[in-house]
């Protein structure tokens, strides 16, 4: 696939502890899931060879500042493990680790620098988004009151900001009309979301081979995911020990993961992802019927099947 050579010349800096750190990080696997869908929501709206290229660098700098953004949250969560292996956080430290970050997203709007101005300020608002909801994040650690409102306000920014911007960018490169545009806009915010509620669920249900982490990161280090919020709402003792302040270990750890397993908060997360694969759907079934549109109803596909 062309996106994913020049992705990954993209990562060969000139210093080699950065060039290692970014291709340990990016070769590890990943479906460059953002990149298919610039593509793909590209292809649907009607765009041409003519503007592909732009397509596929729109793609490529939303899979970079992603990519910044895992090497920086392992950073300030600690995490020891990424994509099944030790995270480049653990295997490098923190301070290459931040600068090889800093590079992703320096090469990220070097791509960038193609598009008009109202594009690059989508991509930039995204990025904006994306730390501004690393913060709201960590202001809900270890408390039990973030209610669902609040937790979508957090996962809109972090997660879904990038999908919301490559669906726009996509539309836009494509020539389509402003409701087309607006419509894929939505799509984008509609995958996003419910890509963060499966991966919540999948984190409490694991298994840790499936997932490529331990199962039951968020609460171990308090995390505000979707069960821990549903399940704080209604259950008392789990309300109590989200709240304690510090990681889960031991006997605490297993009994609040056995708490979050409910049958109830289980399908009452499962819901909610539903409906926003529910509006993907629709926004998906606005396009004109092509292979491009079929390709992106995989891909909403894709997020009940990583849930089963």
């Amino acid at each position: 696939m062309a996106a994913n050579a020049r992705l990954s010349r993209l990562l060969d800096s000139n210093e080699s502890i950065i060039r290692e750190i970014c291709h340990y990080l990016v070769d590890a696997g990943g479906k460059r899931l953002r990149p298919t869908f610039v593509l793909l929501v590209y292809r649907a709206c009607g765009g041409t060879d003519a503007q592909v290229d732009f397509a596929i660098d729109a793609g490529i700098a939303l899979e970079l500042i992603h990519s910044a953004t895992l090497l920086h949250d392992d950073i300030v969560d600690g995490g020891m493990l990424r994509r099944g292996k030790p995270s480049a956080f653990a295997r490098y430290g923190f301070g290459p680790s931040l600068i090889a970050g800093d590079y992703l997203f320096c090469r990220a709007f070097e791509l960038c620098s193609r598009f008009k101005e109202h594009m690059i300020r989508t991509a930039a608002a995204a990025c904006i988004d994306l730390t501004e909801g690393e913060v709201m994040e960590g202001r809900m650690r270890h408390n039990a009151t973030p209610s669902y409102d609040d937790y979508i306000r957090v996962i809109t920014r972090k997660t879904a900001s990038l999908f919301q911007a490559g669906g726009k960018v996509a539309a836009d490169l494509a020539g389509a009309p402003q409701k087309t545009i607006d419509a894929m806009t939505r799509l984008g915010t509609a995958i996003g979301l419910a890509f963060q509620m499966v991966d919540d669920l999948l984190d409490i249900l694991g298994p840790e081979e499936k997932i490529g982490k331990p199962v039951g990161s968020d609460l171990r280090e308090g995390i505000p995911s979707l069960p821990i919020v549903l399940g704080a709402a209604r259950i008392p003792e789990l309300a109590e020990m989200f709240r304690v302040g510090t990681p889960m270990e031991g006997t605490a750890f297993d009994r609040a993961l056995k708490l979050l397993r409910d049958p109830a908060i289980v399908a009452e997360a499962r819901r909610l992802a539903s409906e926003q694969i529910a509006i993907a759907r629709a926004r998906v079934g606005d396009l004109a019927p092509s292979l491009y549109r079929n390709g992106l109803a995989a891909i909403i596909a894709d997020q009940i099947d990583r849930e089963v």
